[in-house]
């Protein structure tokens, strides 16, 4: 089996990788190919059964889908995007990536003839936008209030209409935010819910730019991995004609993560958080969902974590060797 990862330089993408080189198959079927593009060069997978290629290209680009698929890969991992932080502030940047790139990926498919991949398509809680009910049900109303929350929407009316014609075989996937992401800040208005975490377990000081009374809906990098394992595997069948799926996850406020951190850390890890309002992330994450009722995904089989400390602990477990600085 050929898998093609666009965006396979990324946190997640790097992940589902790793993962791939560690089970040696997807759904049971032997991986023998893995390309892996992004506007940088993937490191390849340590000890990988499989032959791993990197590709250093930009999706936005006439022709470059037409490239990537030539080989016909079975399935196509779609992680690649700019984020919502970057996308709010070059709108230009973000329609350009976000929807340009993921039309002509999906037009570059519909015109090889015979060739009807699976396709993955990351989506975003981001497409719902206020006033939310108190948990949002899998009928609720996709209307953003930021230009990324619409470029997914509108990838994710794509990927309902190209499917239904049986161009490809689509799964969208909404997903939480991921937290606790590894590495460096990235420009992601979300990314201060990892920050307060991650920054503090490390030793180090972390802005939180919003109210502790911020809900949010989460999910670890482990969740999203599997996440997109059972998109690209599953029988879809079941699904219908909405190939879109609200994926599940965990609803907090950042007090209550603080207060989960404060619990599995400590109180000398919890004082390197330090308050620093910031109007535009507090604008931003004002017209964000809070919390989520995800049944189709449930029935369909997707599963996350069932509470904060768990998040926490995989990223101590899977980032950290277990360890953490007190």
């Amino acid at each position: 089996m050929h898998i093609l990862v666009l965006g396979g330089a990324g946190m997640v993408g790097r992940k589902f990788i790793e993962r791939l080189a560690r089970d040696g198959h997807l759904g049971g079927k032997p991986v023998t190919r893995v390309t892996a593009q992004d506007v940088v060069v993937a490191s390849p997978p340590p000890a990988a059964p499989f032959d791993f290629e990197a590709v250093v290209s930009d999706l936005s680009i006439h022709g470059e889908s037409e490239k990537l698929i030539a080989t016909r890969p079975e399935v196509i991992i779609h992680l690649a995007a700019v984020v919502s932080g970057e996308a709010e502030a070059d709108f230009d940047k973000g329609y350009r990536i976000n929807l340009d790139g993921t039309r002509y990926l999906f037009e570059a498919i519909r015109h090889a003839e015979g060739y009807t991949p699976r396709v993955v398509f990351t989506s975003s809680v981001a497409v719902f936008g206020a006033p939310f009910h108190d948990k949002i049900e899998d009928e609720f109303f996709t209307t953003p209030l930021t230009s990324y929350g619409t470029q997914k929407a509108i990838g994710e009316l794509l990927l309902c209409d190209y499917s239904r014609r049986g161009f490809f075989n689509g799964v969208g996937i909404r997903l939480p935010t991921i937290c606790v992401r590894p590495g460096k800040p990235n420009k992601a208005a979300s990314g201060f819910f990892s920050n307060i975490i991650r920054e503090p377990l490390n030793g180090e000081e972390a802005v939180l730019p919003v109210s502790d009374q911020v809900r949010h809906w989460h999910a670890s990098p482990r969740s999203a991995v599997g996440f997109l394992i059972h998109a690209a595997t599953m029988d879809t069948a079941a699904i219908g004609p909405r190939r879109a799926l609200t994926m599940p996850g965990y609803s907090c406020t950042v007090a209550e993560q603080i207060e989960t951190l404060r619990k599995v850390a400590g109180e000398n890890v919890v004082k390197r958080i330090k308050r620093v309002t910031d109007p535009v992330i507090d604008g931003i994450v004002a017209g964000w969902p809070r919390n989520f009722d995800p049944q189709r995904a449930l029935a369909l089989g997707f599963r996350s974590e069932a509470n904060f400390e768990e998040i926490i602990r995989v990223h101590i477990d899977d980032e950290l060797h277990g360890t953490f600085v007190k």
